[in-house]
């Protein structure tokens, strides 16, 4: 049964601006909710980059209004038994494939409501394509929640979903390891950790941060609070520990990848 209609619409992928897959997924999405506003995040996600989608869609979120549907498709597993899921989370509605897309979204909380997308009737073709599910099953699901259909119309109820290791810092009282999970377009890089969990538990104490060929002991605030060239750590606009060079590409210079480990040590005074 329909609820009042959801207006904003977000799209997240992997599938670039050079063909026509975004256009195929937004006239799937007018059609049948032709009022929708939709917001483009990001089509240059790397290829099948699960956890750079992660990041980039959890960035995003909180700075949409409740009610917003979160379209996200970086799916290497398209078209096997992988489930489709759409959850509500927070008065946000999510939908995209079941392989870890969701796991920083929901590293602090888990969704109130998940479901499998299980029922043809709501999908552009009762025989979707095995390799464009995005356009046939995630856009078309994601549209008639932006038109206000409930999660419950839309699928069948199941209580969890997969979460990749990845999403969760493990930390005791001496430190913390976490791991790059984005690298930005400057070559900053981001890490898992953020700010409350840092914060937490170094209290008064001294730190070090292992990563890559670094090794820092003193946080900024600013990438100008140290003069260019060299390496800082700070945290982020989204309260996530990074790690740069002012006027430098920290991913280059100090060899971090996505998926580097990141270790912080915490010292007492002497």
């Amino acid at each position: 049964m329909a609820t009042d209609p959801r207006r904003i619409l977000t799209l997240t992928s992997d599938f670039g601006n050079r063909d026509g897959y975004v256009a195929a997924m937004k006239g799937t999405i007018l059609t049948i909710a032709p009022d929708v506003r939709i917001v483009d995040v990001s089509h240059e996600i790397a290829p099948q980059d699960v956890m750079e989608a992660a990041y980039v869609l959890s960035s995003v979120v909180p700075h949409y209004p409740p009610g917003t549907v979160h379209l996200a498709v970086v799916d290497p597993e398209v078209g096997t038994d992988r489930k489709c899921v759409a959850l509500e989370q927070g008065g946000h509605y999510y939908v995209g494939p079941d392989n870890g897309l969701f796991s920083l979204l929901l590293k602090s909380s888990e969704p109130d409501h998940i479901v499998e997308l299980d029922r043809p009737q709501f999908w552009r073709t009762p025989e979707p394509s095995t390799t464009f599910q995005g356009r046939d099953i995630f856009a078309s699901v994601a549209a008639h929640l932006a038109a206000g259909r409930m999660l419950d119309d839309l699928g069948s109820t199941i209580l969890e979903i997969q979460t990749m290791h990845w999403a969760i810092p493990i930390s005791d009282d001496q430190g913390i390891q976490g791991w790059v999970v984005h690298v930005d377009g400057y070559g900053n890089c981001i890490t898992n950790i953020s700010r409350l969990e840092f914060e937490q538990l170094q209290q008064t104490r001294r730190f070090k941060c292992y990563v890559g060929n670094a090794i820092l002991d003193h946080r900024q605030n600013t990438y100008a609070d140290t003069a260019p060239g060299e390496t800082l750590v700070l945290f982020n606009s989204d309260d996530f520990l990074e790690v740069a060079i002012n006027r430098g590409n920290a991913s280059a210079m100090l060899d971090i990848k996505k998926g580097t480990s990141v270790n912080v040590v915490f010292v007492d005074d002497k």
